[in-house]
């Protein structure tokens, strides 16, 4: 029976050809998908190793590594950010104190005073620049390039400085360490490391998961789709089949072996796919740098996993798809209307929903056990909405039936309330793909809100801010940190940059004003201590830049250069003025500096390196939308995911579409063709099509966005104790969009229609 089988496969016509090609097309693209995500997972990982060695020196780990190995020559180390045209440098300052000091990853040896090494991207960019805008900023010369031990991905700009000893040990953040940490940032528990840089793995493992799970759906209806292709043809040939003496065993076999025919050439496909498109999925920003090609790498058994589970899955669907000639080799023939979906298949999507509400208050605090929690919540309601699909499919179908009495509408209402299962079939990648994307914007929307940054204008976005504060004292309110004020050989400097408008310096308060933008939600704090500031210097910012009438200094918040973000959107309009002449301001020492620019790569980089130069031993300025961007760059790459989730949905969904309505319009060439014998016109016909189509799709599509957004709401609610956002216009959008092109899939299936339903169709043979 095998072999009749493969026959029947590869030599049964185009009909067959064609149903082979959709089905393993179908299951390359999930086997595609499914490998992609478990690569992405395993490149994290290994791009969250190689941010380790930057975590050295931090929190508790610093001591235990300084007692691990005495017979080590401790090494001086100091890990700062720096910033360029955007992008964040990691810059480490290194000081050897003998021979035997621990050497980086991706270093030959360690560098000298006046020596540094940089990686490969960084280089490039030092020696394509000015050195004003930033090569000034690292003393010595470059004696080699870190190596990709070193780097989490192939555009990270990191950068090596040696140092003397004695020189380092001043640097009042410098450490000694005897060894380079390996502890990664997803294995720190707050108590025995500290995360300086990289992220927690395990939370991009938990949204791959969901994501992982919210895109195999729209694919697996594609595949169940497709196998069903011209399904009563051919469940007419194994009806056939058993009347000459054919077992049941034996017809599952036959259809068994067609589908894990077409599943063994898709796997085969989609592993193609995988490794021809590799290097495009390692551009994906999702960790806040690109992958290297290399660490997209699969597991051993992984890849079993795919090959082995993915037939037998086919081969299982097949014999639920033609399970009626199992049963009698006269059921094919002997069609009756199949009995009405009932209101219990509601119960899995209610259960679904209880899972996620049940999740709110209980997630564990392992990745793994949230995954265990949310991904059966998600599998749930998507395997719900489509068990409750042929219900709420039936349910608009009867109200439509008895509110019209058009034809057209008539008929399709009709078929559907008899047969509710066939007509949602087609229509159900599509409301999966719009429950998918509601829940997906859902959450992406909710965490923007919640963590994102309001964005400014772009003269506030391009202000650079050096703050040289390390937070408040609770005892005195003040500001912790200071420098002192610029030279006016430096302010001249700044002053002279092309593009630079304006110097603010934020003093130190030794009036004891409060802060005029403090707010205190609860009402219990204390307001802390402001800043002063000079007028004339304030006049020149871009924003919040008025005084009170007549003052020359204005008592100012201690963190000038938020700009209004956060809790401080309410600043006041204007300052309110404070009892100092500007000649003792302008001793006093500095906690903050602000430089307005006109947001030219050269005139932001011209000041960030004067500055950097005259505050050696400080963090390194970087300008408010570098901020904002530091603060949201993760949530970036889940908006960049949450679009490929939306991109990748509708389109398989509208594929599903179409193979559905055509395989649809096959099955019913001959009753369609008795329509039009009977005097029903083509136009018509057409509409009937149509609406068979149009009707469920828009009926559950309605119950698809409240579900998605629903779900959504638990989740965020669960995980992170957010609520939902209203969506964007661009949400509406796409909504609409995708409803439009599904109407245009329907559409362009038309022309069939003219084909198949001729006279010599309806025939008797």
């Amino acid at each position: 029976m095998i072999r009749l089988g493969l026959r029947l496969t590869l030599n049964g016509g185009r009909e067959a050809a064609t149903r082979l090609a959709v089905i393993a097309a179908a299951v390359a693209l999930g086997v595609g998908l499914l490998l992609s995500i478990l690569a992405a997972i395993n490149a994290t990982a290994t791009q969250n190793s190689r941010n380790a060695w930057l975590n050295t020196g931090t929190g508790k780990s610093a001591s235990s590594q300084s007692a691990a190995k005495a017979d080590v020559d401790p090494l001086w180390w100091l890990l700062r950010a720096d910033h360029f045209d955007g992008k964040t440098i990691g810059r480490v300052d290194v000081a050897a104190t003998g021979p035997n000091s621990p050497v980086p990853p991706g270093l030959s040896r360690l560098p000298g005073p006046g020596e540094f090494y940089a990686s490969p991207a960084l280089s490039k960019i030092l020696h394509s620049t000015p050195a004003a805008e930033l090569a000034d900023r690292y003393p010595g010369h470059e004696v080699g390039t870190v190596g990709k031990a070193a780097l989490p991905g192939p555009d990270s700009l990191v950068i090596v400085i040696g140092h003397s000893a004695e020189q380092l040990a001043k640097q009042h953040d410098a450490t000694r360490v005897s060894s380079i940490t390996t502890v990664t940032p997803s294995s720190c528990n707050g108590t025995n490391c500290t995360v300086r840089t990289g992220i927690n793995d395990s939370g991009v493992k938990l949204v791959l998961s969901v994501v992982g799970t919210a895109l195999i759906f729209p694919v697996l209806v594609l595949i169940g789709t497709a196998t069903r292709l011209a399904a009563a043809r051919r469940e007419q040939r194994f009806a056939a089949m058993r009347l000459v003496g054919a077992t049941p065993r034996q017809i599952s076999m036959i259809s068994a072996v067609e589908s894990t025919v077409a599943a063994v050439i898709g796997v085969a496909v989609g592993f193609g796919l995988f490794y021809l498109f590799r290097s495009q999925l390692a551009a994906v920003n999702l960790t806040q740098t690109p992958y290297f090609a290399s660490d997209l790498t699969l597991r051993t058994g992984d890849m079993l996993l795919i090959a082995i589970a993915v037939p037998a899955g086919a081969a299982i669907s097949a014999r639920i798809a033609l399970r009626r000639v199992q049963v009698s080799p006269l059921g094919v023939t002997r069609r009756v209307t199949p009995r009405p979906p009932r209101v219990y298949r509601m119960i899995p999507l209610a259960v679904g929903i209880a899972e996620l509400s049940y999740s709110i208050g209980r997630v564990p605090r392992s990745t793994n056990g949230q995954i265990l929690v949310f991904v059966p919540g998600i599998l749930l309601v998507l395997i719900g909405l489509v068990i409750a699909g042929p219900w709420l499919t039936m349910s608009g179908a009867r109200v439509l039936a008895r509110l019209t009495s058009r034809p057209a509408l008539l008929v399709a209402a009709r078929r559907l309330a008899d047969d509710p299962k066939a007509g949602f079939r087609a229509v159900s990648g599509l409301v999966l793909a719009l429950c998918v994307t509601s829940t997906a914007v859902g959450i992406i929307g909710s965490l923007n809100a919640e963590r994102g940054v309001p964005k400014g204008s772009s003269a506030v976005a391009s202000a650079l801010v050096g703050n040289y504060a390390q937070g408040i004292s609770d005892a005195s309110g003040m500001a912790i940190g200071r420098v002192p004020p610029l030279s006016q050989a430096a302010l001249g400097d700044l002053n002279s940059v092309p593009g630079i408008k304006g110097v603010l310096m934020i003093h130190t308060n030794p009036l004891r004003t409060t802060d005029p933008a403090w707010l205190d939600e609860q009402g219990l704090g204390t307001p802390p201590v402001g800043g002063l500031a000079s007028c004339a210097e304030l006049a020149k910012m871009p924003a919040y830049s008025a005084c009170a009438s007549g003052a020359e200094a204005a008592s100012v918040a201690q963190d000038y250069g938020l700009f209004g973000t956060y809790r401080w959107e309410h600043w006041p309009s204007a300052w309110p003025g404070a009892a100092i002449s500007a000649q003792r301001l302008a001793r006093l020492p500095v906690q903050e500096i602000v430089v307005a620019t006109d947001g030219s790569t050269s005139a932001i980089e011209r000041a960030r390196t004067i500055l950097a130069k005259t505050y050696s031993d400080q963090d390194v300025p970087q300008t408010v939308g570098e901020g904002h961007a530091e603060r949201g760059g993760q949530l970036a790459g889940y908006q960049q995911l949450a679009n490929v989730v939306i991109l990748v949905s509708f389109p398989i969904a509208g594929c599903s579409l179409a193979v559905s309505v055509a395989g649809g319009l096959r099955d019913r060439k001959r009753p369609f063709s008795l329509l039009r014998l009977t005097g029903m016109q083509l136009g018509v016909l057409r509409r009937v099509v149509l609406l068979e189509s149009a009707v469920p799709l828009l009926v559950v599509a309605v119950v698809a966005i409240g579900v998605g957004f629903l779900a959504a709401q638990l989740f965020v609610q669960a995980q992170f104790e957010y609520s939902i956002r209203p969506p964007g216009s661009q949400y509406y959008a796409i909504v609409i969009t995708g409803l439009v092109a599904s109407l245009g899939v329907i559409a362009s299936t038309m022309p069939l229609l003219r084909r198949m339903t001729g006279p010599e169709t309806a025939r008797n043979e």
